[in-house]
Formats: structure tokens, C-alpha cells, sequence
């Protein structure tokens, strides 16, 4: 048994060392990312000093997983193990879903016995509080600082900058001292003492200097705000890395001493032997805390997941325009809903000059941020200097106040305050907030719960399902990494609307949006083809199994659709004024067309999959050859329309027209003739044949959008384009 042990606090650490790759530590450098206070390569250099002196200096930290949340001394070390594992199996499993931590109870004594209730609760009750303070203080402070600098910031820094800089330099001080160092080794007790004593002086002496350095600073043609960004970065990442730095070492730290205390004096009994041992302070060597920073720097700088977290929050705050990534929801609806007209009442009561002077205060037209940021570098130093002093303020007034949860919530207040939720994506990002705050406190729960059953699992199931749950770990983080890099190729595909919404060159926009719209379209219509292609095979050979995927794929597709029209959308925003009236028009029909089809192609699936799925009569022989006929022509069609959208040859597109005419003309005579077929045909197969009658419908009504695309595909390319209708078709009566 002792060499089962062995493997699973070997196990522990391979795990930690994955979970630590997707920490979320990454929070600490999104400002001065969003805000490009510098390259992210001397971003990252900065924050790797913070990281590590936090890292070498945190041995303190170690003891709230030793025994900050649970009882040792009333678990045996076969419990400890069984709580170690289980936290970070249900760790690893709900990271497939959320970052998330779980935290398991006993069973073999009272709640209140084996868990450390009062500090379990706190910590909960914490969280709760840091998320509303948070965000209400980032909305407050950067109103009031937007209102001082306006966004058009460079002219106003003369004299102002000192001040500012001052106080955001002190505060940074202030919660270097109170929160990044307080729990590091160097602070013996009679240091802490005389900083709480000396407090007021120590801050009062960092203001003075600091104001006076700053605006020397700025004479020098110093950007302060800069510098600001990057102290801030730099505080933030020494106190992360103090914290987070349990989150994933802490656990496997914990089960190294339980091994070595069980092997030195346990005799063998590992459910009888109790781990008084672990109430005595954490020793850890130092070689293990610097090759826990050197694994949070790797992951800073080569992690894919941790750049996907940054870009989630520098995307709910940005201040430019861009595909947002989160949908709608009907709660965000309603807030939006209330919100304009709580607004729409201060307007009618606040005074003409008033609101005047505000608008002129907060015009965003005027906004300076550096080329491919997100957010100005005022709102990148509120957002770094407000949330260490919060977390400085909280951890004075010892509240257990979330670091990531608060820097998350300043960063959206302060968003909010600087007007970056407009009315077009206000939805959006309310809706991105509430989800990553429900996702915090939705996993939380689920966490201690999960956690809870495996622990109860392995204890009463032994090793076996321990080497299950490994392998079932080892499973998921694999499946989730595939799954991840091909979500990462299919975002890094979308690089040419980047390119798109960062070009100030308008009259540059067109032809790159003309290069989009046409790629995402060739995406489509090649779809449409494959999909109508398997659903009519499918439906002459029965095969249910066919429409049952297709059925998944068109709600997928519909999704794509819309996120596709709504970043084309969005572009054209950055075409000149005369551009964007001239194409709009066709640019919308050419959406329409598109949805217009994947509506067809769904109501063909959803009646053929009735028809198939309750095994009725299949389409007889005399109608299947006429109808493949048929599809053969609309498969050419669709090869035809692709072809065409890749030369760009709108002088093919009357012919191609005509050809859809043509179809059309097919079509319509075939519908006729099986139409007759019902009224006088076997009634046997008339299920079958109100299929049929409804495909042929609404295959013909496919053939008309791809008419009109074409035509709108002509306009887009070619304002001078001309098609003329030739007279004579025909259509499908309603049915």
C-alpha cells in the first residue's frame, strides 16, 4: 500500500502541475495587455519579477491547505488521502467546464467537527462582498477620473499627472505592504508592527515623493501612466502569485508531509494513523516554491488557456467595437431595458448646460489608446491602482476578499463608467458578466458536492476506483486540450476581421470586408450543398440517423450564421459614410438569401425526419430517379455558385441566374405532376407524397435565394451590375 501512496502524491503533483498551466493569474496582466502599456513580451518580464519574488517568499500560504479549511487532526491518513485526490480530480473535471475548486467534508464525524465552518463561510461571504463593492468602486472612481482627464487625456496631464501619479504610486506602495507582503517570510512580527504603527507617516512620505518623481517624470517626456501600469502589474503579480500559489501546489504539498509523516511514524495503519501533524506550520523548501513560479511564468507565457482568459475580460471591457463573445440573454435584456430608462428620467431632470458639459467630458470620439489596444492607459492605471487598494483595504479590515474576483469587477465597472457599453453591445457584455460570476458561484457549489461523492467513492471503493478516477482524469485533460487547440485554429482563423477592425484606413475596409463576406458565404453555401446533398440520400435510403445529426448541425450552423452576420455588421461601421449607404442594401439581402436557405434545408430535415423515424412507406421508385435528377442539377448549381464566388466573376452570374430559372422551371413541373399524383394517385402513398411535394417546395423556394444571392453577390463586387429577369418563369403553387 505504501507504494500505492507513493503514486498518488506523485499523481497530485503532475496534476497541480496542469492545473496550475490553466490558472487564472493571468488577471494580473490584463490591463497593461488591454492597454498596451508596453510589448507583452517586457509585460510579461515585469510580471515574472512579481511573480517570483511573491513565489519565493509565500511559504506562509501553504498552511490553509494544511489546515485552514478542514480539521487534520480528525482525519486518518488514508482520509487525507482520499480529500487530496478528490480535490483535485473534481479540480480537473470541472476545469473541462470552468476554472473551479472543490472542497470535500468527512463523514465520519459531526460537520461542524471536521470542517473550520466559521472560516468556510467568511471565505464564501467574502466573495459575495468583493464582487458588488468591486464593481461598484471601478464604475464610481473612473467616472470621477474620466471626468477630471476626459478621453482626450494628453492635453490635460500638465500639472494634473503629479497628483495622480502620486496617489496611484502610494496606493500601489500601500498595498505592496499590506497585501503582497504581509504573509512573506521576511516579515518577522516586530516589522509588521512597526508598519502598522508607522502607517500614516510611511503613506504621507511615499505621496510626497512619488508626486514630486512623477511630475519630473512627465517633464522628462516620461509617459507616466506607463510607468503607473507597470507597477501596478507588478504589485498585482507578487500578491497572485502569494495566493494562487496554494491554489495548485498546496494540495500536493500537503500529501508530500501527510506521506512522510505516515512512513516515519504511522506503523503501517493508514486508517488509523491521525494527522495531528499537519497543524504545525508549513516548512516548505524554497526549491519547490521557485519551481512554482517558474511554472506560473511558463504558463504566462506559452499558455493558450491563460491567454484565452485574458482576452475574456480585455473583451468585455473594450472600449472599440468587436465581435463579442458571449450571446443574449433575456436577464441582460431587461437590465439594458431598465437601465435606458432610469437614464431617459436623469435626462429630463438634469439641466440643458449640465448635460452638456458631461457629454463634453465623456465624448469617446476624442479617445487616445494605443494602435490594437482595447482601453485607454487611465482606465489601465484605475484599473491596477483601485483593485490593490481594495484588496489592500479588505485584507487591513481582514475580509477574505477574492483577488481575482475583485480585479475581474473593477476592470468591469470601470468598462462601464467609460461608456464602452453601448447600447449594440451592452447585451452582450452584461451577459458575459453574469455568466462568469454565475460560472464562479455555480461551480463553487458543484464543486464542494462533487468532491464530496468521490471522496465518499474511494473510501468505501478503495484503490480500484482511485485507478479509475486517475484514469478518468487523465482522459479528460487530454479530450479537453484537443478540444481547446481546435476551438484556438478555428479563432485564429478569423484573423482578417481583426485586421478589419483595427484598420483606421476606411477607404483600406471595403475590400477586406468584401474578402470576408465572400470567404464566410463560400463557408456557407458549401455547406448548404453538402447538407441538402445528404439529406435527400438519406431520405431515399431511410437512413434517420442522417437527419438527426443534420438536425444539430443546422441549430450550429443558424448560430454561426448570425455571429458571422453580426461581425460583418459591425464592419461596416468602418467604412467610409457614401460606402456603407451603397452596400448596405445589398449586404443585408445577401444575409437574408443565406438565412432564407439554412431555413429551407431545416424544414426539409424536420419533415423527413418525421417521415423516416415512424417508418413509413419510402419515396416509390417511378418519383426516386426524376428527383435525384433533380438534386444533381442543384448540386451543380451550388458547384456553380461556389466556382463563381471564387473567380469573382459577376459576368457569369446572368447565366448562372437563368440556369436557376431553369431549375426552378424543373422543378415546378415535377411538383405538378406528383401534385396530380395525390388527387388521383394510391392512397397509400400519400404520406410519402406530401413529403415529397414539400421538398420539391421547398427546394425551389432554395433555388430562388441562391437567385437573389447571386444578384447580391453581383451588387457587393459591382455597384454598376444589371440583370434583367427573363419572363416566362414559373413557380411553385403554396401548399
Amino acid at each position: 500500500m505504501e507504494i500505492l501512496f507513493l503514486c498518488i502524491v506523485i499523481f497530485l503533483f503532475l496534476l497541480a502541475v496542469s492545473v496550475g498551466v490553466s490558472n487564472d493569474a493571468v488577471n494580473f496582466m490584463n490591463s497593461a495587455i488591454g492597454s498596451k502599456a508596453a510589448s507583452f513580451k517586457r509585460v510579461l518580464i515585469v510580471a515574472s519579477i512579481g511573480v517570483f519574488i511573491g513565489a519565493a517568499m509565500s511559504n506562509g500560504m501553504m498552511d490553509i491547505a494544511r489546515h485552514g479549511i478542514f480539521r487534520p487532526e480528525h482525519f486518518s491518513f488514508y482520509d487525507l488521502i482520499c480529500i487530496f485526490m478528490a480535490v483535485m480530480v473534481t479540480d480537473i473535471i470541472l476545469l473541462d467546464i470552468f476554472n473551479s475548486l472543490g472542497m470535500p467534508g468527512g463523514v465520519e464525524l459531526g460537520f461542524d467537527e471536521l470542517l473550520n465552518t466559521e472560516k468556510a463561510l467568511s471565505v464564501i461571504f467574502g466573495i459575495f462582498l468583493s464582487v458588488a463593492i468591486a464593481f461598484f468602486f471601478g464604475t464610481l472612481v473612473q467616472f470621477i477620473s474620466r471626468m477630471i482627464f476626459t478621453f482626450e487625456y494628453r492635453s490635460r496631464l500638465k500639472w494634473k499627472i503629479g497628483l495622480f501619479g502620486g496617489i496611484c504610486a502610494t496606493a500601489i506602495v500601500y498595498f505592496l505592504l499590506i497585501k503582497g507582503a504581509k504573509d512573506l517570510t521576511f516579515m518577522t512580527p516586530g516589522l509588521k508592527a512597526w508598519i502598522n504603527s508607522n502607517t500614516a507617516i510611511i503613506i504621507l512620505s511615499c505621496f510626497a515623493f512619488f508626486t514630486v518623481l512623477m511630475q519630473l517624470l512627465h517633464i522628462c517626456r516620461v509617459n507616466v501612466l506607463k510607468v503607473i501600469v507597470l507597477m501596478g502589474t507588478f504589485a498585482l503579480a507578487m500578491a497572485f502569485a502569494g495566493n494562487d500559489l496554494v491554489n495548485f501546489i498546496g494540495v500536493p504539498l500537503s500529501g508530500l508531509a501527510s506521506y512522510q509523516d505516515y512512513m516515519a511514524n504511522g506503523g503501517g495503519d493508514a486508517r488509523g494513523f491521525l494527522m495531528d501533524s499537519l497543524n504545525g506550520p508549513a516548512d516548505t523548501p524554497v526549491y519547490f516554491l521557485i519551481g512554482a513560479g517558474v511554472i506560473m511564468v511558463v504558463a504566462l507565457a506559452t499558455s493558450q488557456k491563460a491567454r484565452n482568459v485574458a482576452k475574456t475580460e480585455i473583451g468585455l471591457g473594450s472600449q472599440q467595437g468587436g465581435d463579442e463573445m458571449f450571446g443574449s440573454s433575456r436577464i441582460a435584456r431587461r437590465l439594458v431595458r431598465w437601465t435606458l430608462r432610469v437614464l431617459s428620467w436623469v435626462r429630463r431632470v438634469t439641466p440643458l448646460k449640465v448635460r452638456r458639459w458631461f457629454n463634453r467630458r465623456f465624448n469617446v470620439d476624442d479617445t487616445i489608446i494605443e494602435q490594437g489596444a482595447a482601453f485607454d492607459l487611465v482606465r489601465g492605471s484605475v484599473n491596477l491602482v483601485l483593485a490593490g487598494a481594495l484588496i489592500a483595504l479588505g485584507t487591513s479590515l481582514k475580509l477574505p476578499l477574492s483577488t481575482t474576483f475583485v480585479t475581474f469587477m473593477v476592470a468591469m465597472g470601470t468598462s462601464l463608467a467609460d461608456r464602452a457599453w453601448g447600447r449594440e453591445s451592452a447585451v452582450f457584455r452584461i451577459t458575459g458578466v453574469i455568466s462568469v460570476i454565475g460560472g464562479w458561484f455555480i461551480t463553487a457549489g458543484a464543486a464542494f458536492i462533487g468532491a464530496g461523492v468521490i471522496v465518499a467513492a474511494m473510501h468505501f471503493g478503495g484503490h480500484w476506483i482511485m485507478f479509475l478516477l486517475a484514469a478518468l482524469t487523465i482522459y479528460i485533460i487530454v479530450k479537453s486540450n484537443r478540444r481547446f487547440s481546435k476551438k484556438t485554429e478555428a479563432d485564429n482563423g478569423d484573423v482578417l476581421f481583426q485586421t478589419i477592425v483595427s484598420t483606421r484606413d476606411k477607404h483600406q475596409t471595403w475590400p477586406l470586408l468584401m474578402m470576408y463576406i465572400t470567404e464566410q458565404q463560400q463557408k456557407f453555401m458549401a455547406y448548404a450543398g453538402e447538407k441538402y446533398r445528404d439529406m435527400t440520400s438519406a431520405f431515399i435510403a431511410e437512413n434517420s440517423g442522417v437527419f438527426r445529426k443534420t438536425e444539430a448541425s443546422l441549430a450550429r450552423q443558424k448560430t454561426m450564421l448570425k455571429n458571422a452576420r453580426r461581425k460583418e455588421t459591425l464592419c461596416l461601421r468602418y467604412l467610409t459614410r457614401e460606402m456603407a449607404i451603397e452596400k448596405s442594401t445589398w449586404f443585408y439581402l445577401s444575409n437574408n438569401c443565406c438565412m432564407s436557405i439554412l431555413y429551407n434545408l431545416h424544414r426539409i430535415n424536420e419533415v423527413c425526419k418525421e417521415h423516416v423515424e415512424n417508418n413509413f412507406l419510402p419515396l416509390p421508385r417511378r418519383y426516386t430517379a426524376e428527383y435525384e435528377l433533380i438534386c444533381s442539377r442543384i448540386d451543380t448549381l451550388f458547384a456553380d455558385t461556389l466556382e463563381l464566388m471564387r473567380a469573382g466573376d459577376t459576368d457569369a452570374i446572368s447565366a448562372l441566374r437563368r440556369q436557376c430559372d431553369e431549375i426552378k422551371d424543373t422543378i415546378s413541373d415535377t411538383y405538378h405532376h406528383a401534385h396530380d399524383q395525390l388527387r388521383d394517385g394510391d392512397t397509400a402513398a400519400m404520406a410519402v407524397l406530401y413529403v415529397y411535394v414539400n421538398m420539391l417546395q421547398e427546394t425551389q423556394e432554395m433555388v430562388s435565394s441562391i437567385r437573389k444571392y447571386l444578384r447580391a453577390f453581383a451588387k457587393l463586387r459591382d455597384s454598376e451590375f444589371r440583370s434583367r429577369r427573363p419572363s416566362g418563369n414559373s413557380s411553385v403553387p403554396a401548399t
